[in-house]
């Protein structure tokens, strides 16, 4: 019985782990850049900054992913380390009311879900409609794994060895806290450790005095986590998780303390023991968000104390990445221009961060925020020519057919790559430092226009790296159906400008020439990005020839 036990229950961790994935690389891809610009906002305030993390980790299910994305901003100096640490608290009871969420009884909507998110996936072409369906398919795939732990566990009730486990667990509370964050460290996620333990009290009848530890454990465990996965990451990515470490770890020994001399009223917040031990979870995450708020600044100064701060050109030449070009494998014309290819991807995702905060920097960005973004395009300069050197260095062996038009492609994609830098750095940031300095601000509907552009451009920038790889025929059709998709959005949007210009709409008037130049360069981006799809779809011949109509 104890293998049978051990495989159903790795079978439904396993199930758990890559359904909570699956929802959230859905969020991601239907509204990754909204959600990073939500976060990338706290800025704005401590208050602010939590809530942007709850509404995050909730829709991602997942306050690591909030955390490595705050990371991400902290390194790049868009948001400090105080506001980052807020949007952590936040994440942390945004994922706890996930766990809050998914412990009540929802067998009756798996079907509905997994109905509803197939169709969804498997029918419609449209990409938001297939991560809706991803996402769906992803939440009833988590509600059948919390149905198979429920099963795997039940009989646990029955073993011999669960009442000394148990009573072990509820005498040795340190033990307990350890096992607790073992078990999130190792499933690398505090809902899926949460609702692990909710299932064991639910079907083992195991004592709220050992599963309160494994639950405060728990927190601490996956405070690591987020420490772990940021080790290679720079010192400002380190600071956020090893605050937020302190924060919990630090909160659960003191609850853990205080819950000696007073228990928890539990019977007056449900009958249902597993809600019980949720609710406990819920309530030390908000306890830790009205506690550990107004001591982020304190905290921030601590751990940047306690991080050491090595000499910034030293950390810069650390973490920038080597070129992929090989001058070795110049007399290999295959092996030489995969080497290209990895370094135009390098390339791409310069642009890429240098255009995903465009829209933040144009509405509330600093001169300094804005002119280190600026400075990126010297490496996208320096990488294009080197680019073209090398291939044309390549070109001087001998190539077949094939290769040499690839080597063309990827010279041509470089000459893309590199305008489009310059349409991000001297036309949108320049023109952010513009608004800045004459505090001119868009119009609410002409910012949200061009917020929905820019999310589309980043999404189709991610495709149009991945299909420089993948070559894959469906996501270039994507790609350039996309294309189509931003020349209609541009002209609607124009309309609706000039409308509010008919209005006389105050900050449409004075933003309207920086509006048509954000459309203009967004819509030129994004083409720049597309052309990656139009040698592989001429291959196949699935281009026309011309948009005319032939003449009589």
């Amino acid at each position: 019985m104890g293998i049978l036990v051990f495989i159903k229950m790795f079978g439904a961790v396993m199930l758990l782990l890559y359904a909570v994935r699956m929802v959230r690389t859905g969020f991601e891809r239907a509204a990754g850049p909204t959600l990073r610009r939500a976060i990338g906002k706290a800025s704005s305030g401590p208050v602010a900054g939590a809530l942007s993390g709850t509404a995050v980790a909730i829709l991602l299910q997942s306050a690591t992913a909030v955390a490595i994305l705050a990371a991400g901003f902290a390194t790049s100096g868009f948001i400090s380390t105080a506001a980052g640490l807020a949007v952590l608290l936040g994440a942390d009871l945004g994922s706890a009311l996930v766990v809050q969420f998914l412990v009540f009884d929802l067998s009756w909507l798996v079907p509905l879900l997994l109905g509803g998110g197939a169709w969804l996936f498997l029918k419609l072409d449209a990409r938001s409609a297939k991560q809706i369906g991803r996402i769906l398919l992803g939440i009833a795939f988590i509600l059948i794994a919390l149905q198979m732990i429920g099963e795997a566990t039940t009989p646990l009730k029955e073993a011999r060895f669960m009442p000394q486990f148990a009573g072990f667990l509820a005498q040795d509370t340190p033990t307990a806290m350890a096992v607790g964050a073992l078990l999130a460290f190792l499933v690398h996620s505090s809902v899926a450790a949460v609702l692990m333990i909710a299932a064991l009290v639910q079907k083992t009848g195991l004592p709220h005095e050992a599963a309160i530890p494994l639950v405060l454990g728990a927190n601490i465990g996956a405070g690591f986590v987020a420490l772990w996965l940021t080790r290679g990451m720079d010192r400002k990515a380190k600071l956020l998780p090893l605050g937020n470490f302190l924060f919990r770890s630090t909160g659960a020994v003191l609850v853990m303390l205080a819950l000696k001399f007073q228990d928890l009223p539990l019977a007056s917040i449900s009958n249902d023991p597993a809600q019980q031990i949720v609710a406990v979870h819920v309530l030390f995450n908000l306890l830790l968000v009205l506690v550990c708020l107004p001591l982020t600044r304190p905290v921030a100064w601590l751990v940047e104390r306690l991080v050491p701060d090595r000499e910034e050109q030293e950390e810069a030449d650390r973490l920038t990445p080597q070129s992929a070009l090989d001058k070795q494998l110049v007399g290999n014309p295959r092996l030489a221009l995969a080497s290209a290819t990895r370094e135009l991807l390098r390339m791409g995702e310069l642009v890429e961060v240098m255009a995903r905060p465009v829209l933040m920097m144009l509405e509330k960005g600093s001169e300094p925020e804005i002119r280190r973004l600026q400075q990126l395009d010297k490496q996208v300069n320096a990488i294009h020519s080197s680019v073209k050197l090398y291939i044309a260095e390549v070109n001087r062996g001998e190539l077949t057919g094939e290769q040499a038009e690839r080597s063309m492609e990827l010279v041509g994609f470089a000459v893309n790559l590199e305008r489009a830098g310059d349409l991000v750095a001297k036309n949108l940031l320049e023109l952010a430092l513009e608004l800045q300095k004459n505090k001119i601000s868009f119009s609410q509907e002409g910012l949200k226009e061009l917020t929905w552009m820019h999310d589309r451009v980043l999404a189709n920038m991610e495709l149009a790296l991945n299909v420089l790889v993948s070559a894959d025929v469906a996501s270039a059709r994507e790609l350039i159906a996309e294309k189509d998709k931003m020349r209609t959005l541009e002209r609607e949007s124009h309309n609706r400008h000039l409308e509010r210009l008919k209005s006389k709409t105050l900050q449409s008037m004075e933003s309207s020439n920086a509006h048509l130049e954000v459309m203009r360069s967004l819509k030129e981006i994004n083409s720049l990005f597309a052309a990656a799809a139009v040698p592989i779809l001429a291959r196949e011949g699935l281009l026309r020839d011309t948009r005319l109509v032939p003449a009589e």
